[in-house]
């Protein structure tokens, strides 16, 4: 495993806009975020962190319902917080209305006769919520319930745990739980250095694989076992353990979030010290979600909206739990790179050939080694192996002097940030040496060394005392493990190195487009084709020349001012898929085809009992390429921008990509290249490349709609959305609002 230290995380990077991908550019509509500390739509833009220095560390704690009667279960727990009061050095003062002692200390009746200030009280008892009024009046700080019963048993402990949380609230206190256990209270081991791991879990079982690091010398430094979360949630935790200066990583396992906006400004908290936090979120498919929902009581959230999200703001989400340990340990421990490159190093050709192929599958950058430094590598290595990447020493090296030459070679090349050697048996004596030579080097630089011991057995010294006893090599027991925290690795410093904060570039007043666009709303109501249009025009995005007529008479000349040829749409409330009812009238060049056209769309929708505002006449739009645009609410984080390929290749395809607001041009970017079709774009087949920037330009005003609109507008749809050659702009042909 490793030890080191993260490096410094910098903020103010517009300088390095050319490597992160974005360029400069003013704010939309010319509007300045002022000083404050909620955006345009009353939400915060900052963390709330609370002082949980208490928590972990009190001067003392009272256990209400201690019991040192054998055989009880509040026996156990009672033994075991006097045996973590001792180790932190807390007081413990026994709680229980009959008894005069437990485990020989005085007991006091209950929480209002204590005689001194309290910094926790832990409560076993069924029925939390007398004695939390109980603890208003005393002015203890935290406290921890661990009866169940409540938001995980359906309404009726959803509507109890409501009640427990309006108490605390009261009381002023925070509160641990319900349905938490005694995870925080475990013996951590203090002998180990370097940086640690913060473990947050809604499970307390699911914890359990990462805090038995330690046996494999990992430092873990706190467990926050979230419960229920009536109050204290895992936001709250990630936004104290990144202000901690002992934290290297966080690792979450997370079954649903309490509210998705605080979730997302912890993970900013995070990502502006640098700290990663690593989490495994369950809920990706219906069944999880399901059972998820009926452990902890919590929204799991629509799972694109919440991946989406958590990338976003830099979260690295894993599947496993043992990709959790590895992952997080790893970016505790490992220096910030040197470069970028990953080298494969192996005894074995079809080990190198394997590995490379995994790794560059999975998007792990493996550079060919200069023809210098090849030369160098065959003055030890046969002249008839490959060493270009992956470098196959042939395994006689490796037992010798050559081996460390070789290791060394490889690590002072400069495009080299990462050495990676799959081991994937013992062969001693040979393995033996290969593993002190790796762990020997990997002292030597401040370049990541990873090693794959690959023996199912995993008693073999080599790898239990040389490997796993190095503060420095980073050990795996498998590839796919491997990889992934690598990738992971390399991608968060990546992140951190161009982050801004969203949060500190969104709106806290209204444009002048928010007033226009308020005006035009209608509560509870479906717009028109021509209201919604109104209200993009409103946003400055553009859509076609148009006009709105109720009679023949003034169709024929307002197709005469937009300009022939034309399209006629029947415009109304009631009216989503206009195509499917031949309410679309495509190409019209002459007068007389705008009369009937215009009696034709009216007689459907009459027909239809559809009521009209009128019939569009509008501008015929030049080919591109179509695609979509929209704003919908997700239950967890409120409302979502979403852009994808449109027309009918939206409900085909379903090639789209999601962000939460408030982000920045570099991430509109980002969900762009998210998608499967973003080659159309580019230009295909002798089509030419398409207008990119204006379709960014689309997407940030959506957005600033969104954030603006947030208590009036339920959802937006832009479909299809023209996006003409480059340097002629994008145009909304199309657009369905629907009001909150």
């Amino acid at each position: 495993m490793l030890g080191s230290t993260h490096g410094t995380f910098t903020t103010g990077l517009r300088a390095r806009v050319d490597a992160c991908g974005e360029s400069p550019r003013t704010t939309v509509h010319g509007v300045t975020a002022a000083p404050g500390d909620q955006d345009v739509s009353g939400r915060p833009l900052h963390a709330a962190v609370p002082d949980l220095d208490r928590f972990f560390r009190p001067e003392s704690v009272a256990v209400v319902g201690a019991s040192d009667t054998e055989g009880r279960p509040n026996t156990g727990i009672t033994r075991q917080l006097l045996a973590w009061a001792e180790r932190v050095g807390a007081r413990l003062v026994p709680v229980h209305p009959t008894r005069t002692s437990v485990f020989g200390i005085d007991c006091v009746p209950s929480v209002g006769a204590l005689s001194e200030p309290v910094d926790l009280a832990v409560l076993l008892v069924a029925d939390p919520l007398p004695v939390i009024e109980e603890l208003a009046e005393t002015k203890v700080k935290f406290a921890v319930a661990f009866a169940s019963g409540f938001a995980e048993t359906g309404e009726a402990g959803a509507a109890a745990q409501e009640r427990l949380a309006a108490a605390v609230r009261r009381s002023g206190l925070r509160l641990l739980g319900p349905n938490t256990n005694l995870n925080a209270f475990e013996r951590f081991r203090e002998d180990l250095e370097g940086p640690a791991v913060a473990l947050i879990t809604q499970s307390g079982h699911q914890g359990r694989p990462v805090f038995t690091l330690q046996e494999l010398g990992v430092r873990l430094s706190h467990w926050a076992p979230t419960g229920n979360e009536a109050d204290l949630e895992t936001a709250d935790f990630i936004s104290y353990f990144a202000g901690r200066p002992e934290v290297g990583s966080i690792a979450c396992y997370v079954e649903g979030l309490k509210d998705g906006r605080s979730f997302l400004l912890a993970a900013d908290r995070a990502a502006r010290h640098g700290v990663p936090v690593v989490a495994v979120k369950v809920g990706r498919t219906e069944t999880g979600a399901r059972t998820a929902a009926s452990h902890t009581g919590k929204l799991t959230g629509a799972d694109q909206v919440v991946d989406a999200a958590m990338r976003q703001f830099g979260v690295i989400r894993v599947d496993g739990l043992d990709q959790l340990q590895d992952t997080a340990t790893l970016l505790a421990r490992a220096r910030r790179p040197q470069a970028d490159g990953v080298v494969v190093y192996s005894i074995s050709g079809g080990t190198g050939a394997h590995f490379a192929d995994l790794a560059t599958e999975a998007g792990l950058p493996l550079p060919t080694l200069p023809q210098a430094k090849q030369d160098e590598l065959h003055t030890w290595i046969p002249e008839y192996l490959s060493v270009a990447n992956p470098v196959d020493n042939g395994g006689h090296p490796v037992g010798d002097w050559r081996g460390r030459k070789i290791i060394d070679a490889i690590l002072a090349d400069p495009s080299v940030g990462v050495l990676i050697c799959p081991i994937t048996g013992p062969f001693p004596p040979m393995s033996d040496k290969l593993a002190q030579d790796l762990v020997d080097a990997a002292e030597a630089t401040d370049k990541l060394v990873c090693v794959v011991w690959g023996s199912p057995v995993g008693t073999e010294d080599a790898y239990r005392t040389t490997l796993l006893g190095s503060s420095r090599v980073a050990t795996f027991r498998t590839f796919a493990n491997c990889i992934g925290a690598v990738k992971a690795y390399l991608d968060h410093h990546r992140f951190t190195t161009c982050y801004r904060s969203p949060f500190d570039e969104a709106p806290r007043t209204p444009s002048p487009s928010f007033r226009k666009a308020q005006a035009l709303m209608r509560p509870g109501r479906r717009l028109s084709e021509h209201a919604a249009k109104q209200l993009l025009r409103a946003y400055g995005i553009r859509v076609p020349r148009e006009q709105l007529v109720t009679s023949a008479a003034a169709a024929v000349r307002a197709a005469g001012l937009v300009g022939y040829p034309v399209v006629m749409k029947a415009s109304g409330a009631q009216l989503a898929h206009k195509t499917e009812l031949g309410l679309v009238k495509v190409g019209l060049t002459s007068a007389s085809q705008v009369r009937d056209a215009y009696r034709e769309l009216t007689d459907i929708a009459r027909f239809e009992s559809i009521d009209l505002d009128g019939v569009l006449v509008c501008q015929m739009v030049g080919r591109g390429v179509e695609m979509v645009v929209g704003v919908t609410r997700d239950d967890l984080f409120g409302p979502t921008v979403t852009v994808g390929l449109g027309g009918v290749l939206v409900e085909v395809l379903g090639d789209t990509a999601v962000r939460v607001p408030p982000f920045g041009e570099r991430e509109a970017r980002s969900m762009l290249a998210e998608l499967r079709g973003r080659a159309l774009l580019d230009g295909v087949r002798g089509a030419p490349p398409a207008d990119v920037d204006a379709l960014v330009e689309v997407v940030l005003r959506v957005q600033r709609m969104a954030l603006e609109l947030d208590g009036d507008l339920a959802e937006l749809d832009i479909n299809p959305l023209m996006v003409l050659p480059r340097g002629q702009g994008a145009v909304a042909l199309d657009a369905l609002a629907v009001c909150r």
